[in-house]
């Protein structure tokens, strides 16, 4: 990229399943909105898949004057082909949710998405199901305050959000709003990739713990209720004495069986089973790096989960520092990767190692029979080794498309 510090967190192709004519279209550019300038680039990786080209960039006073929006987070393409944009605050860094447009076309910005109404205190990601006209929206965090640091201190603050959105997609008005909690922070939410199901998944941060709404059998009324919780655990050597779980990601498999966390602060990768109202069920887990690994300087004095500290992950020779961070599964739903930087800052703060030496991309292979992951030792990219580097991966995306973008129509 042309600039520096604008921290590329999240990114999503400019046409998906649910835009017109998606057979004749490709997933040749990529958008990449910037968390902390608010720069929006837009890249042609098609033309040449080894030589990407930027094609767009939008500076971030177009989007402070237009949009009176910053701090720019997850993308995905609307059923009409526009680009939607989540958004985290206000230009001045104050927590404000909601979301900005992109024509699908030009890429140029069309302004606000949301049609007058009240917006969200914080805002992350979303997710929406095109069949009954709703999208799901997740609280963040005040970026001018916690972009800082991950501070305890916060957590009383009001500066982690606390809301699941309910939003009509059709009107672009918000209808409900679900409180889950102080400072659970849900940052990720998936609908199911079934078309008819009027059910999903949203992820706390926090709390570690995972609703599942679903629409109630009368009316548009949205419901939710727990399904998994990550209990906490009592340690010694960290910045806190209770190390919650902080479920980064949550990512679900194309045929709806399975569903999969990942735990940035513990240092698993959760395997679920999901069933028709039922609660999930955990058939894999897998430990790839995370702060309590044992010799390392955290010592667990209470868990509720395990009876030892996991060993540390060695891969090709390369010690496996920071945490589990964001999930991409195959279409197949046999190949999970993951990456382990969260956001530079917090990453510094928390894995210093990893951000001196690079972090990494993994792959976990999948038993899709009977539930099951496992580490494949001869598959690692090292970012440590870039000519520029040490660099930080975030985001995943396969160019045929993937298990976090395709929305079916």
């Amino acid at each position: 990229m042309p600039n520096l510090k604008d921290e590329l967190h999240a990114s999503g192709w400019s046409t998906g399943c649910t835009c017109p004519d998606t057979a004749s279209r490709k997933w040749d550019k990529l958008v990449l909105p910037c968390l902390v300038s608010s720069r929006i680039y837009v890249v042609d990786v098609g033309s040449q898949c080894r030589t990407p080209r930027l094609c767009k960039m939008i500076e971030p006073v177009d989007v402070f004057w237009k949009c009176n929006k910053g701090y720019l987070n997850v993308p995905r393409s609307l059923p009409n082909g526009d680009i939607l944009i989540a958004n985290m605050g206000d230009p001045a860094g104050n927590g404000k949710g909601g979301f900005v447009v992109l024509d699908g076309k030009t890429f140029e910005l069309k302004g606000n998405w949301e049609n007058g109404c009240e917006v969200p205190p914080t805002g992350y990601d979303f997710w929406y199901q095109p069949r009954h006209n709703v999208l799901m929206s997740t609280g963040g965090v005040v970026p001018k305050i916690a972009f800082r640091g991950f501070c305890p201190e916060d957590f009383k603050k009001g500066v982690f959000g606390r809301r699941l959105n309910v939003w009509n997609l059709s009107c672009h008005s918000l209808t409900q709003c679900f409180d889950l909690g102080e400072d659970s922070l849900p940052i990720s939410v998936k609908f199911l990739h079934n078309p008819e199901a009027a059910e999903g998944y949203v992820a706390c941060a926090l709390s570690g713990v995972v609703y599942r709404f679903c629409k109630c059998e009368q009316g548009d009324n949205w419901a939710v209720e727990e399904v998994i919780r990550i209990p906490a655990k009592d340690v010694n050597g960290w910045i806190m004495h209770k190390m919650p779980a902080f479920i980064a990601d949550l990512v679900i498999s194309r045929d709806d069986k399975y569903l999969y966390l990942s735990n940035w602060f513990h240092g698993d990768i959760r395997q679920y089973e999901l069933s028709k109202n039922c609660k999930p069920r955990l058939v894999g887990q897998v430990f790839v790096g995370g702060s309590i690994l044992r010799c390392g300087p955290v010592t667990v004095c209470r868990d509720e989960e395990l009876k030892c500290q996991p060993e540390p992950l060695v891969v090709k020779c390369k010690r496996v520092g920071g945490g589990p961070c964001k999930l991409q599964l195959s279409l197949d739903g046999k190949r999970l990767y993951v990456t382990n930087s969260f956001y530079s800052t917090w990453d510094r703060e928390l894995y210093p190692e990893m951000v001196r030496e690079g972090s990494v991309m993994l792959q976990i292979d999948v038993d899709t029979n009977k539930g099951g992951l496992s580490v494949n030792k001869n598959f690692l990219v090292d970012f440590g080794k870039e000519p520029n580097g040490p660099c930080l991966a975030h985001e995943i995306h396969f160019p045929s498309g993937d298990c976090t973008t395709e929305i079916l129509p």
